[in-house]
């Protein structure tokens, strides 16, 4: 965009040091690459919006593909989803409930993050089901789940309904919309564990319970990511998706904002609970840009000094400009309809990054080493 170009797109060979999992492979990946000047968040979605329909309903295999893609800001999917790469699919939401129990004599849940998840039709479950689910939310991390059942009469009942007060069963049960044959899981703690574990006991509890939708790829954004967010073990304000995106509102944000409440023109596009692609409203501005890694920890000679070649760029004159990135093996993934990256690559790595068929990793002689300038210090044994 800086020398010139209106827009362009290219398929592009990328390069990750990343570990893998069911939907990252470890080294290679491929993406469609898509850049354009003068565009605005809404001027990115629209085509890519178009492509990303027309490809899944082309090949698809006669799967529903919804769209448009509806938006969902960052803070609402970790509230109502438990992540933000929500599965649309399973049609059951997690509610905040934080507030019913502040100041509650119920330990389990007195100061902390409280999320409910309301599961309707439940009445012909056995008990099986709700200790499996707990044993699901174990294997997440997750001390136990609790629970409660609505009676015919309205009344809840289960292994804490004893230390539910009156107004904690009229709250819930208003603010649940409960009606007999429902039940309620529930987690407590901090905000992101509750998030993680709620998050997919939602996704395993609309699967056992009919509540989750086969045969459809639904889409959706996230925006409205966070630009900064705190390190937990140092305290410190760090950068909590892309550094070069440009923050809504600008240097007045900013300079005025709790750094923690600044927004950033940040998106991903999720498909049944896989981030198929992240992109940005890119930061084109130095002044911006320096004073977001001030902010983040970094002085200015730092900045100047590690991102010399874009910020000399950018002062020679940079068009406001935004993309996106596609992963091309994730959308092969989706479509071949495979739970595993790994079934979609030719040739992939193994988990050590390693290449069996090649050979690869290996080591170089001493002589090409040297040729580079390089040398290679093993670690001593201890």
């Amino acid at each position: 965009m800086i020398s010139g170009f209106d827009r362009y797109f290219q398929i592009a060979p990328c390069f990750r040091d990343e570990d893998a999992r069911a939907d990252r492979s470890p080294g290679e990946f491929y993406q469609l690459d898509v850049e354009m000047s003068f565009v605005e968040q809404e001027d990115v979605f629209r085509p890519i919006e178009q492509l990303m329909t027309e490809l899944f309903e082309e090949f698809g295999n006669g799967r529903h593909v919804t769209s448009p893609f509806p938006r969902i800001p960052f803070h609402e999917a970790m509230l109502k989803y438990g992540s933000d790469k929500p599965d649309l699919r399973a049609r059951l939401e997690l509610v905040d409930i934080t507030d019913i129990f502040e100041g509650s004599e119920f330990k389990a849940f007195a100061g902390k993050h409280v999320r409910a998840l309301p599961v309707p039709d439940v009445s012909a479950q056995p008990r099986k089901f709700f200790d499996q689910l707990g044993d699901f939310a174990v294997s997440q991390g997750a001390k136990g789940l609790a629970w409660v059942r609505v009676g015919e009469d309205g009344s809840l009942t289960g292994p804490i309904a004893k230390f539910l007060t009156e107004e904690n069963v009229a709250e819930l049960t208003k603010r649940l919309a409960l009606a007999p044959g429902h039940a309620v899981f529930f987690g407590a703690g901090e905000f992101d564990e509750v998030s993680k574990i709620m998050g997919a006991v939602r996704v395993e509890a609309a699967k056992r319970a009919g509540h989750f939708e086969e045969n459809v790829f639904r889409f959706c954004w996230i925006v409205d990511f966070p630009m900064f967010e705190k390190d937990e073990e140092t305290g410190r304000i760090d950068f909590s998706h892309n550094p070069f995106s440009m923050p809504q509102g600008g240097m007045e944000a900013l300079e005025t904002q709790d750094p923690l409440d600044i927004l950033a023109w940040q998106y991903d596009i999720v498909c049944n609970g896989v981030e198929l692609s992240s992109g940005a409203i890119r930061n084109h501005e130095p002044d911006i840009m320096l004073k977001a890694f001030e902010i983040a920890g970094y002085d200015r000679e730092t900045t100047e000094r590690e991102f010399a070649g874009m910020l000399r760029a950018f002062r020679f004159g940079a068009p406001p400009h935004g993309g996106i990135a596609p992963g091309v093996d994730r959308i092969v993934m989706l479509l071949a309809d495979e739970p595993n990256i790994r079934e979609t690559i030719a040739f992939p790595l193994n988990g050590n990054a390693q290449d069996l068929m090649m050979g690869a990793p290996t080591e170089l002689d001493e002589s090409r080493l040297k040729e580079l300038h390089l040398s290679v210090r093993k670690p001593q044994p201890k």
